[in-house]
């Protein structure tokens, strides 16, 4: 049986295809690493941090006697876990910054030089 050519391919196109550098960063395992450490940290710290804070919503909206519970002067317990909430956030962005230069920018680092020497 004769061939026929592919009447839509580009008569100028060698047979290879065009290289994504996109999807070859994508598909590199280290890449996925990078994934791998960088969801490992983030999604259990994003669930404790949206868990924290629905508590505190439901005890403000359903536990009035509880949150205005007198602990020095004026000071409830509302406003003490209210303040928390402030101090819990730039806990975790210290913490994340910490794992950051620790876990994940060795290895964004070494990608990224990887890939860009690969470019030149």
């Amino acid at each position: 049986m004769a061939s026929r050519s592919n009447p839509r391919k580009d008569p100028h196109q060698t047979g290879a295809a065009p290289v994504n550098p996109y999807q070859t960063a994508y598909d590199n395992p280290q890449f996925a690493e990078l994934r791998k450490r960088h969801r490992s940290f983030v999604f259990p710290v994003a669930i404790g941090f949206l868990a924290w804070y629905f508590l505190y919503v439901l005890l403000a909206d359903y536990a009035h006697d509880f949150m205005s519970t007198k602990v020095w002067g004026n000071i409830n317990i509302g406003l003490l876990l209210g303040l928390a909430q402030f101090v819990s956030t730039f806990a975790i962005t210290m913490l994340y910054v910490r794992y950051a230069d620790r876990n994940l920018d060795p290895l964004a680092d070494e990608l990224r030089n990887t890939f860009e020497g690969e470019q030149r």
